[in-house]
């Protein structure tokens, strides 16, 4: 019987504020011009969202551009110093009471985070360091470790994030994957996989999460989707693309604590898992 589950997050407007907005401003870069001119041109002449926004951050990076000459410890900093101060209401006390309520019932719970975002960005966080087991997310590259950026090392892009939950559902660890990316390939029957799907619980905010939350709905889990319920916007693709299509349970806006909506559901459904996997454990012992 298993006895692990997965709390996987999307970062951005999910967990704290959008991260490449932040570090656009931190820099003096525009993050209206950024994202609405120079991205949209890039994705209207044919680029994937995700590619448009890296190449143009690396087009920004060097000696007398705005990022200056911008490192992976820089962006790990970065996080540490000014995004780890803005995580939503009730983070990280959401973490700690879903520990204790799996122990309860001699269950394990891991945290994970699948993000467009910049890994470094996001690890330099001292609550991710704290609480989540990995972080999958678009990482640059430089000539050396702790050289000048000047490369897309890797980019997630809408159902490349799928990718990661079957690595979370084997229990491939993301040292070897980053060996072996052909790992997530490897065939291990569905009995012998750590991690369920039935097992996940997925909570993102945009159009790039709809993929993982089709397929942790379609196998079991439960999907969560965030808006932001003060921009119109946010409210009106949460309604169409989220509950309308049934893609996830429910929507609600990005508050973690114990009488926000999102945070008490979340809570009740790790708790309800929890005493669905206990009383099948009980049943086997007894039969």
């Amino acid at each position: 019987m298993c006895s692990t589950l997965a709390l996987i997050f999307d970062f951005d407007d999910t967990l704290a504020p959008d991260t490449t907005s932040s570090l656009l401003q931190e820099y003096g870069i525009n993050p209206n011009v950024f994202w609405k001119k120079e991205v949209k041109k890039l994705v209207l002449s044919g680029y994937d969202p995700a590619h448009a926004y890296l190449n143009l951050l690396i087009k920004n990076i060097g000696k007398d551009k705005p990022f200056g000459e911008l490192t992976n410890g820089d962006l790990a900093d970065f996080g540490k110093n000014k995004i780890n101060k803005l995580f939503y209401s009730g983070l990280p006390k959401l973490f700690e009471d879903l520990t204790k309520i799996a122990k309860r019932t001699g269950m394990e719970i891991k945290f994970f985070v699948i993000s467009g975002g910049l890994q470094e960005i996001i690890e330099g966080c001292g609550i991710i360091q704290d609480y989540f087991t990995a972080v999958y997310g678009c990482q640059l590259a430089g000539d050396k470790d702790s050289g000048i950026l000047k490369y897309i090392k890797r980019c997630v892009t809408f159902t490349e994030k799928t990718r990661y939950l079957f690595e979370i559902n084997k229990g491939i660890d993301p040292k070897d994957t980053i060996k072996n990316p052909y790992l997530v390939n490897k065939n291990i029957p569905e009995k012998s996989r750590p991690i369920p799907f039935k097992n996940m619980i997925y909570v993102g905010d945009g159009l790039t999460d709809i993929p993982c939350f089709s397929l942790i709905k379609n196998n079991g889990g439960l999907p969560f989707g965030v808006f932001d319920p003060a921009k119109k916007k946010s409210a009106k693709t949460a309604l169409i693309q989220f509950l309308k299509t049934s893609r996830v349970i429910s929507s609600h806006s990005p508050k973690y604590g114990k009488k926000d909506e999102l945070g008490s559901f979340i809570r009740a459904a790790v708790a309800e898992r929890c005493a669905q996997v206990k009383l099948k454990r009980v049943q086997a012992e007894s039969e």
